[in-house]
């Protein structure tokens, strides 16, 4: 199964929580409350969130988090590549060198693609988008050659 990591889904959240109230700093415990997580789950998330120059922190009696910059220039890859690392769906989608079998590959081309559509889904998804509601799903209809298939 192809999914971004519970911690990564917690990461959102909370940017999230911080996108609702452009500018307002939060605690550490009022995101927690809002966002319906643990405190040092949270604590944590922050962490490495303010490391990779997503939130700011203030110290202090009003201390706390806000976003580093306004959520309509935060995107979705980078909250993924803050929590995960570089978007690659398979070890040779970004970098060479990691597989025995990269010289004869067949597929190896196919997955670059497909990350590459990934990675600019991701980068094409803001974080004030994030704030609306979602859309219908979409769904997905069967290729030509798929539903033609005929019985044997």
């Amino acid at each position: 199964m192809l999914r971004v990591s519970r911690l990564t889904d917690y990461a959102t959240v909370v940017m999230t929580c911080l996108a609702s109230q452009p500018g307002e700093v939060l605690s550490a415990v009022q995101i927690a409350e809002e966002a319906r997580l643990e405190l040092p789950t949270v604590s944590k998330l922050l962490k490495t969130l303010g490391h990779a120059g997503l939130v700011e922190s203030f110290r202090g009696a009003n201390g706390g988090y806000r976003l580093a910059r306004e959520a309509e220039r935060i995107n979705l890859a980078e909250i993924v590549e803050a929590m995960e690392g570089p978007l690659s769906m398979t070890e040779c989608s970004v970098s060479v060198g990691h597989c025995d079998h990269e010289s004869y590959c067949t597929v190896r081309g196919n997955w670059q693609r497909i990350n590459t559509v990934v990675a600019q889904a991701l980068r094409a998804m803001t974080l004030a988008e994030m704030l609306e509601p979602a859309p219908q799903p979409v769904h997905f209809a069967p290729r030509p050659a798929e539903s033609r298939k005929s019985p044997t």
